[in-house]
């Protein structure tokens, strides 16, 4: 299994993740300069050598308006709203557009229980400025094109003492940070300074999937992505890829609700917004309910770490007046996606395998592009690729 392992034991910020996905890239200065096509209006990513405490690795600046931002020079407070149609103007595959939003709006939930407000009315401060746009773009990009099969992560050193925001003096981890955190394992220590940021903590918990001591792996590259201050040790975030053999399990949740006052339609947008809040299983069940009324078990599966926005979900887009949650285990096949060449044009195969287990599929979106551009049937097109995929082999 194609495994990706984050080392924060000095934090995570986004010009970090990226400079250390930079490393792992087969040609690193082509990906820069897919980076610096993206279409992020006024902002130009550079790269150099650094090094820290004698250790080598790459810086990342971004430039907007061709200098660095801060939290004193940002050029305007943006909005969700405003974030969103600079997204919807980027030159990315809609996945990657699709990553960068649930990035943003994690952040913006934090800061809306931070701050006391709805989401469509908190203005982004240090987070909100192009250069953290292009920090998040980056990390959704650089990982796309590195397609891991899961993403690992350390606990998260946090820092320690104060650290001076928008709003002003606050302490370490800052407040949004510490909400993105929840339920992450962190840590602080002697080193006096803020080491995650809001935009490091929304990006490791939107992709990685569990935080742990570095699995067994046979690792294929190592990549350093040191950040802007020096400390008594060097400051980066350590990215290793590799192969793995465990089992891959994943310590999950069901929480379940029941309805029976919801329409199908109703009941369909709700699963809709689950999913786009990060759950990776949605699905109903008809339920018998008291006084012998017909109902609807509504579950949904996630990460631990994802637990109150899915809960939060729920309760919104849903007439329930409980949610019930049980802890469980998953059992995960290896996964791989290669891209084949056939006569109907290329097509995206999975190969999921593990458990003495193998199997094949080709991907049903390109399989419905085909129907669509050759005027026939899904299953025609499935069967002839799968004929040319036995033929020729996967």
């Amino acid at each position: 299994m194609k495994t990706l392992y984050f080392d924060c034991s000095m934090g995570a910020a986004g010009d970090m993740l990226t400079a250390a996905l930079l490393e792992l890239m087969p040609d690193a200065d082509a990906a820069l300069a897919e980076l610096n096509a993206i279409g992020i209006p006024h902002v130009v990513f550079e790269a150099s050598r650094c090094v820290k405490c004698g250790v080598a690795g790459t810086h990342v600046r971004v430039l907007a308006y061709g200098a660095e931002e801060d939290a004193a020079h940002s050029h305007a407070h943006s909005t969700l709203a405003s974030i969103t149609q600079l997204v919807d103007g980027l030159r990315v595959d809609q996945s990657v557009r699709r990553h960068i939003l649930a990035v943003y709006k994690l952040i913006a939930e934090a800061e809306s229980l931070v701050h006391g407000c709805p989401v469509d009315q908190i203005h982004f401060h240090e987070i909100g400025t192009l250069d953290a746009v292009a920090d998040i773009a980056a990390v959704c990009l650089l990982l796309a094109h590195l397609e891991p099969d899961r993403i690992l992560a350390s606990p998260v050193h946090v820092g320690s003492g104060t650290v001076r925001c928008a709003h002003g003096i606050l302490p370490v981890p800052a407040p949004a940070t510490a909400e993105l955190l929840r339920g992450i394992p962190i840590y602080g220590g002697s080193i006096a300074g803020e080491l995650c940021t809001p935009t490091g903590a929304a990006l490791l918990r939107h992709f990685v999937s569990e935080f742990r001591a570095l699995p067994l792996m046979r690792t294929d590259a190592v990549g350093y992505g040191m950040g802007k201050k020096d400390f008594p040790a060097a400051n980066c975030v350590r990215a290793m890829i590799g192969q793995t053999d465990e089992p891959s399990t994943e310590t999950m949740l069901e929480l379940s609700a029941n309805v029976d006052d919801m329409t199908a339609e109703q009941i369909a947008f709700a699963m809709e917004r689950l999913f786009s809040e990060g759950a990776s299983e949605v699905y109903t069940i008809p339920v018998g309910m008291k006084k012998s009324r017909p109902g609807t078990l509504l579950r949904a599966i996630c990460r631990p770490e994802l637990r109150e926005s899915i809960v939060r979900a729920i309760f919104l887009h849903t007439s329930t007046i409980g949610v019930r949650e049980t802890q469980t285990r998953r059992y995960v096949l290896r996964r791989t996606v290669t891209q084949r060449d056939t006569s109907l044009g290329p097509v995206r195969v999975k190969r999921s395998e593990g458990y003495g287990v193998v199997r094949e599929k080709a991907e049903y979106e390109d399989l419905a592009r085909i129907a669509r551009e050759r005027g026939i049937s899904l299953e025609e097109a499935n069967n002839r690729t799968e004929r040319e995929l036995e033929t020729h082999g996967t």
